[in-house]
């Protein structure tokens, strides 16, 4: 006895998800009405700390980020998504200057809205991000070697098939070196971007961090599986090639 097969249709692109990170509540609304009326699937955060968290375990193909929020500067929130995710982020900001406009592309923004906005103006910019970026752009397993499992997408890091526990600036530095694999990255590099540029001389900082790592790695710094130092210089991530 033959089994109807139903037909086949063509594949329907799952809508885009936008998340939306604004302390603004009358503009949180906003965007989410407007997006949601243009199809796509929109979260909403009102802290850095909260959007950060969702990104992490939810995930966006776009990510709307308010420059002014009050738990996190801007500048600080989008150095550190950067350290796991390439997705693609329109800044909201109030500050018009090109200085302040250069200072958050070069942090990792890929374009910018001054308020008050258009909303025709950003529907139009998150087109042409996600056509760009059709996947989001974002990165997920960045490291695997049959032991040392990074997965940035989840915020996941296993060691011999097992999570391993590492605090949040721990995890930043082993996903900073991963993403820069076969490379030496500079102690001010790296003080730069864990702690921000007000500490680049705090080499004692970095110190520590890179010997609590390496514990919870079972990382020998004599002989060296994964984190190599290069004397007065920085860091190195053995490359799997």
């Amino acid at each position: 006895m033959s089994v109807p097969v139903a037909p086949t249709g063509p594949t329907v692109a799952a809508p885009a998800r936008i998340l939306v990170i604004d302390d603004e509540l009358q503009i949180r609304r906003f965007l989410d009405i407007s997006l949601r009326a243009q199809g796509y699937q929109v979260a909403l955060a009102d802290t850095a700390g909260a959007g950060l968290e969702m990104l992490a375990t939810r995930g966006a193909d776009l990510v709307i980020l308010d420059m002014g929020l009050p738990d996190r500067d801007g500048l600080e929130v989008l150095g550190e998504l950067r350290l796991w995710s390439t997705v693609p982020v329109i800044v909201l900001t109030v500050r018009s200057s090109e200085r302040e406009k250069v200072a958050a592309l070069d942090a990792g923004a890929n374009d910018y809205v001054t308020k008050p906005f258009g909303v025709q103006e950003l529907l139009a910019r998150i087109r042409a991000l996600l056509r760009v970026l059709p996947d989001g752009g974002g990165m997920s397993v960045i490291f695997d070697d049959g032991h040392l499992r990074i997965d940035l997408a989840s915020r996941m890091v296993s060691l011999g098939g097992q999570p391993l526990a590492l605090s949040r600036k721990e995890y930043a530095l082993l996903a900073f070196l991963a993403a820069h694999a076969g490379r030496v990255v500079t102690q001010p590099q790296l003080l730069r971007e864990l702690w921000g540029p007000t500490h680049v001389e705090d080499t004692h900082y970095l110190r520590i961090l890179v010997a609590k790592l390496r514990q919870k790695l079972s990382d020998d710094a004599t002989n060296p599986r994964w984190i190599v130092t290069e004397p007065g210089v920085g860091l190195r991530f053995i490359s799997p090639d």
